[in-house]
């Protein structure tokens, strides 16, 4: 086969796989800064099976005797297969169908329902209080949005450390009623005999944490860096070793000097994934609300932490959009006539005007028209009269 007609397979197998995306209600176009070369596509141009990685699209495979077409879903084997070949995982955390839709429309591998839901979602200060049902609820709704990523669930707090037996338990339900594909268990070599019970007593996968524990905020009197000292990094590793042998397929290591968790993650079989903790892990996870600059309100202003990177500015499109509305239906600029689409027909509406006055005994001719109405005028010194910063806005949520 020549070049050309490598060439023009090679696109031809990468629309099919990009038609995966009618099945979540979406279309979507082939990436543009992504020039299939002649090596990418080997296995489809041979008519194998690709397991084949791409910069745009993650493991690219179609689940065989599938009759729709969409990608197979990422699993455990498929991490293990990024690590080994130095390929950076993408996790991110989502709490609700549409963020899992966009999750999954991005090629992420890992959707997360973390107990950051406490946070971001409840508005609590802390993730200490997020209870089982909880995520339970959220994660079923993730699960529905989640086609292509492996989904992964924190196990919140109180649900593992009272008993193996209670653990098992929870760990059960968040997997046949949260229909998640794995758990996420936070602590340290304390959490072992858990990890290595789930794995081994239930056969599910589970990724372990260690660094900053958000649980055990209590305990260690705050968020805070975990690892800046010789004896805290030796716990470090030591944790990370002990739940690796534990059977835990991955961990994640929050807020870790840069250096440790290159040691650490070297020094490990299994990948790990960073949240401030430098490039060195062997991937990395963000929490969907700091990632997308969801901070307009000052509380997700309060519990963004130093670490996240702003990678999009929707939170201020979100507070343009209703302060804009808002307005509009005060100042009754909305709806307009092209958002009423409805008629009734006049002889239906005289007909309805001699009912109206027999129920009401007034006639239709009395009622004012919209625009006769009286229109609200905003103070020009109220937040909502212009364009507002998030410090303007913070003034509206004082109590």
């Amino acid at each position: 086969m020549d070049t050309t007609m490598r060439r023009v397979c090679s696109r031809w197998q990468l629309l099919e796989h990009w038609r995966y995306l009618r099945g979540l209600g979406e279309r979507a176009a082939a990436p543009r800064d992504w020039q299939p070369g002649r090596n990418q596509f080997r296995y489809l141009i041979r008519g194998q099976s690709p397991n084949h990685f791409s910069p745009n699209r993650g493991y690219c495979t179609k689940q065989a005797g599938n009759s729709e077409n969409h990608l197979r879903r990422i699993t455990i084997r498929d991490i293990q297969r990024m690590h080994e070949e130095r390929v950076p995982i993408c996790m991110v955390t989502a709490y609700s169908y549409p963020q899992a839709l966009h999750a999954d429309l991005a090629a992420v591998d890992i959707v997360l329902v973390g107990d950051s839901l406490a946070m971001v979602e409840l508005g609590h200060d802390t993730t200490q209080f997020v209870t089982l049902d909880d995520v339970l609820h959220h994660c079923r709704a993730v699960a529905r949005g989640c086609r292509r990523a492996l989904l992964l669930a924190d196990m919140p707090f109180g649900t593992c450390e009272t008993s193996t037996a209670d653990a098992l338990r929870n760990v059960t339900r968040m997997i046949q009623e949260g229909h998640a594909h794995g758990v996420k268990i936070e602590g340290g070599k304390r959490m072992a005999p858990v990890i290595e019970a789930c794995v081994h007593s239930l056969g599910v996968a589970v990724m372990g944490h260690v660094g900053l524990r958000p649980q055990s905020y209590s305990a260690r009197g705050g968020f805070r860096a975990f690892g800046t000292n010789a004896s805290e990094a030796a716990e470090l590793l030591e944790d990370a070793l002990a739940l690796q042998e534990a059977g835990a397929f991955a961990l994640v290591l929050e807020c870790v000097p840069a250096r440790l968790a290159t040691a650490v993650t070297t020094a490990l079989r299994i990948p790990t994934i960073g949240i401030g903790a430098g490039a060195g892990t062997s991937g990395q996870v963000l929490v969907y609300h700091d990632l997308c600059g969801m901070m307009t309100h000052p509380h997700h202003v309060k519990v963004t932490p130093k670490f996240c990177k702003r990678f999009a500015e929707a939170g201020a499109e979100i507070h343009r959009g209703l302060v804009d509305y808002r307005t509009a239906v005060k100042q009754r600029r909305f709806p307009t006539a092209s958002y009423a689409p409805y008629q009734l027909p006049d002889a239906e509406w005289e007909r309805f005007g001699r009912l109206f006055e027999q129920l009401t005994g007034q006639g239709l001719q009395s009622i004012s028209a919209p625009e006769d109405a009286q229109t609200e005028r905003l103070d020009p010194k109220h937040p909502l009269s212009k364009d507002t910063s998030t410090d303007e806005t913070e003034y509206l949520y004082r109590s």
